[in-house]
């Protein structure tokens, strides 16, 4: 066993003594280690019940012969983070939470992992964790939040940041607001559309890394409880057949959650994740296979913000095993692949029904003929921009307008809420990357603005930042390079006409290459924004949204 460099043999007997300290027993001992990474915490709802999967998974691992060992993760909560300096620490998690993983994974020797995660850094952070110490390792989430009701519909975070829009238009009075505000997040749990967290947590089934349900079944249900310790007593099963994380999250894997992906409708985010993570395992994932992908898949789920229906809808109606099945009638999946459960995906999806066709499409009948997510190139973005294909409204896939420019998150939501931004405007908001930022902030603010105002459907946003999962409309993130590099998002102009062209997958601003070029001669970079603390050491060294925002060594350092 790999936890024998901690427990046995003539040289550990120090190492065992401390073992003694905590008091566990020679029984104990004898069996596998396995570490259980706790991301409980008191200030994310959706973590708020990981004290519970943990014990679950405990038992679990008990009860399958094993020792669990419990350590933390950080967790941020996008929403609380959102709108001020806090949302420049959200992103920048990703690569702590990888981090202090693996130094407690490797530190002790650890025979296997069990990861819970649910909110939006902890699952990416944890698999990126996964693939990179490459031990035995399983994932059990703390699931998705009930959606709220509000007069009778179904509502959720994405309707309380719109709704402060709606006030701001005169169009909602505040006692309606106060309404919302308290019903509209009910329970614990992952926020209840299809959101960042959602996204992540449906896509590790789709990776093969967690069983199935870990992506949609509801946080409150007693159902939870009880996956959670089948996650503990199937680590043991992979601990004895040596399933490691590099056996699973192979490159048709991150295939399969690609194509898994855009018929969910899943956030933006994912173009940031998905290409980190596989990067830790090894794996070369470039985002312009996203288009290919996306053209032959079938957009099936419009879950919120994209449509009515929320993560407890889709779990009622079969899950993503559901939509996974759904995906083999036009073979878009590798079914060989092997998962967490010691059987390939195939076997695994093999007998899953949809339940519901209003809330899976079937294939002959989708939303889309492509998927949910489309990945944009032009003068604007010659590396890249990803917008959710599938929150957007018809009239907006191809759209012109005038620039309306801002140099920060703050100056942009001021002129939306002061009706300084009109319809046809493309507003433009930049030096928000994730060196600009540095952390790369979520939009959620502007993109709900924009939408409680009711210009959803004739005002477009583009950012070198990114766009939380809670976001809709036509909203392009990740645009690459970044302003604070030189990208061209930064010569942009007040009044220049931008072209959008979602189904030629094209963003272009309509300017000169003469004219470009003279702008970028004036150029200057820009005084960093941050100059000391973590966030200093993460603007020194994280990469471009289209790599994912992966991190290294810059260029001459040792």
């Amino acid at each position: 066993m790999r936890s024998d460099s901690v427990k046995s043999g003539t040289q550990q007997a120090p190492h065992r003594s401390l073992f003694n300290a905590l008091g566990y027993t020679e029984e104990e001992r004898r069996r596998p280690l396995i570490g259980i990474v706790n991301s409980y915490n008191e200030i994310v709802p959706g973590h708020m019940n990981l004290d519970k999967i943990t014990e679950a998974v405990k038992m679990g691992v008990a009860m399958a012969g094993g020792t669990p060992v419990v350590f933390p993760a950080i967790a941020v909560c996008d929403g609380i983070a959102m709108g001020h300096i806090g949302m420049k620490y959200s992103l920048v998690t990703r690569d702590l939470i990888a981090d202090s993983t693996e130094c407690m994974a490797m530190a002790h020797g650890f025979d296997g992992l069990v990861c819970i995660p649910n909110c939006d850094k902890n699952v990416p952070g944890l698999l990126m964790a996964a693939a990179r110490v490459n031990i035995p390792t399983i994932f059990v989430s703390g699931g998705p939040m009930l959606a709220g009701h509000v007069h009778g519909q179904k509502r959720s975070l994405s309707s309380m940041f719109e709704a402060v829009g709606s006030v701001a238009a005169g169009t909602m009075s505040m006692e309606e607001l106060c309404e919302f505000e308290e019903k509209v997040c009910p329970t614990c749990g992952s926020c209840s559309g299809m959101y960042t967290a959602n996204s992540m947590n449906c896509l590790t089934e789709a990776l093969g890394m967690g069983l199935e349900g870990n992506g949609t079944i509801p946080a409150v249900y007693s159902e939870r409880i009880r996956l959670a310790k089948h996650a503990g007593m199937k680590i043991m099963e992979l601990v004895e057949k040596n399933i490691r994380p590099r056996d699973i999250m192979t490159k048709d894997a991150f295939l399969n959650a690609l194509t898994v992906d855009m018929a969910l409708g899943c956030s933006t985010n994912s173009m940031l994740h998905l290409p980190a993570i596989a990067h830790e395992a090894g794996v070369e994932l470039d985002l312009d296979i996203a288009n290919e992908l996306s053209a032959k898949t079938p957009n099936l789920c419009h879950l919120a913000p994209a449509g009515p229906t929320y993560m407890e809808d889709l779990n009622e109606a079969g899950g993503v095993y559901a939509v996974m099945n759904e995906l083999t009638k036009k073979n878009l999946l590798n079914l060989d692949l092997i998962t967490v459960t010691g059987k390939t995906v195939g076997e695994n999806i093999k007998g899953a029904v949809n339940k519901n066709p209003e809330v899976i499409r079937p294939v002959e009948n989708p939303y889309s003929e492509t998927g949910g997510i489309a990945v944009l190139k032009g003068n604007l973005a010659p590396d890249s921009g990803v917008v959710k294909r599938s929150a957007v409204v018809p009239e907006m896939m191809v759209h012109e307008g005038p620039a309306r420019v801002f140099d920060c998150e703050e100056d942009a939501i001021e002129a939306i809420k002061g009706g300084k931004i009109v319809a046809g405007d493309v507003v433009v908001i930049r030096y928000e990357g994730p060196k600009g930022g540095p952390g790369m902030r979520e939009m959620l603010n502007p993109t709900s603005a924009i939408a409680g105002m009711g210009l959803g459907s004739c005002v477009a946003l583009i950012t070198d930042g990114r766009f939380s999962g809670a976001s809709r409309g036509a909203s392009i993130g990740h645009v690459s390079p970044e302003a604070a590099v030189g990208g061209p998002i930064a010569l942009v102009e007040e009044g220049d006409i931008i072209s959008i062209n979602i189904p030629e997958n094209t963003l272009n601003v309509k300017v000169s290459e003469e004219e470009m070029a003279e702008r970028r001669a004036k150029w200057q970079p820009r005084e960093p924004k941050v100059t000391t603390g973590y966030l200093a050491r993460y603007r020194e060294m994280v990469t471009s949204g289209n790599r994912g925002a992966i991190l290294e060594i810059p260029h001459g350092r040792q």
